[in-house]
């Protein structure tokens, strides 16, 4: 039986940084978990605090719930509150700012940083400098533009492309990283076009593209300007396979998109075989498991496993998430030698219906 003193610091810890998993096993380990619980990004704060209480309620591991405050004062706090909480590894980190400040101090107390959402390279080359435990989760900044061109290549190699971006720095250089990546494999559009962002139709730029004899397109900008795209090409019945980024999985409004419609993005992963239990026990309890949710599930149960291979030594802990893949709600996740993820998270999703699933004859 567990003894008062025992359940009394519980307790206290409790109450000091939040929810505290019930500790169901001798081997349970102190997971911290960092997110915003106020300010305009406490949503997705509560989104990763509900995820990592629903994975340690299976895993028996403890929470110690942190508050992000997305600046450097709070990043030191951050750490602080971690080292005297005694967490074997932290998950979450929505903000550049905490784990700037938070990390030096976090690599002095020999406790990992697992991020869900962070996707600086700076911060990364930081680490990697400095030598501090960092992990990143999220995708590197030049994934997006890895698997489009990849699946451009395995694709559209012998197909008339043409490229069009907004204008924005993210249509910009997206479509200039993709660009980069196939002109070495003699892989060029016939046609390049900066659209006009927000406009009701795009009839005058379908009927370039047709033109210049484009019947591919890949299109760096948002999920309305390229729905209208789509739209306009069907109402003119020109034929054109549209490809979009990570920016089309936002709300299908106000235009739909077209069946057939491509994009490189996360998948939906509440509709993962892996993920199937966890978001029926999420649904349970009125949850819909979304956005951050279930990749903070994945992250626990990684900092879980990885705890339990390295049993109280800070060393094997690390080793472990350098060397082993873990089995998540999300799929395996391993990491390479840079902290990142060691397999590319994006998928080439073609829209059905109302998502986005995997296309009928995909190669990738």
């Amino acid at each position: 039986m567990r003894s008062l003193r025992f359940d009394l610091a519980l307790l206290l810890t409790a109450a000091t940084f939040g929810y505290v998993a019930p500790a169901t096993a001798v081997s349970a380990a102190t997971i911290g978990v960092v997110a915003p619980k106020t300010g305009p990004y406490a949503l997705l704060g509560t989104q990763v605090f509900e995820g990592a209480r629903a994975a340690a309620e299976v895993t028996g591991d403890r929470l110690v719930e942190i508050d992000e405050t997305c600046n450097e004062a709070g990043g030191a706090d951050t750490a602080k509150a971690l080292t005297e909480a005694k967490a074997s590894v932290a998950i979450g980190f929505l903000c550049v700012e905490t784990l700037t400040s938070a990390m030096p101090a976090l690599a002095g107390s020999k406790i990992p940083a697992i991020t869900i959402s962070v996707r600086s390279r700076i911060l990364m080359e930081d680490a990697q400098r400095n030598g501090w435990p960092l992990f990143r989760m999220a995708p590197s900044e030049s994934a997006e533009a890895d698997k489009i061109a990849a699946a451009i290549v395995d694709r559209w190699k012998a197909e008339p492309i043409a490229f069009v971006d907004d204008g924005t720095i993210y249509g910009r250089e997206l479509i200039s990283a993709v660009r980069q990546k196939l002109e070495p494999l003699g892989i060029t559009p016939v046609f390049t076009d900066t659209l006009r962002p927000g406009q009701e139709q795009q009839i005058a730029l379908i009927r370039r593209l047709q033109k210049a004899g484009a019947t591919h397109v890949l299109i760096g900008a948002d999920r309305n300007d390229v729905a209208i795209i789509a739209r306009d090409a069907e109402s003119e019945n020109i034929p054109l396979t549209v490809l979009g980024g990570d920016v089309m999985k936002a709300a299908n409004r106000p235009v739909a998109l077209r069946d057939g419609t491509l994009a490189v993005t996360l998948p939906p992963y509440q509709a993962l075989p892996t993920a199937i239990e966890a978001a029926a026990a999420l649904k349970n309890r009125q949850i819909e498991p979304e956005g951050n949710m279930l990749p903070a599930y994945a992250a626990t149960q990684l900092a879980s496993r990885a705890a339990a291979l390295a049993g109280t030594d800070p060393a094997k802990l690390l080793s472990a998430l350098k060397t082993e893949g873990f089995q998540t709600v999300i799929g395996e996740i391993r990491f390479d030698a840079g902290h990142e993820l060691a397999d590319n998270p994006y998928r080439l999703l073609e829209w059905r219906g109302n998502a986005f699933v995997a296309p009928a004859s995909a190669t990738e």
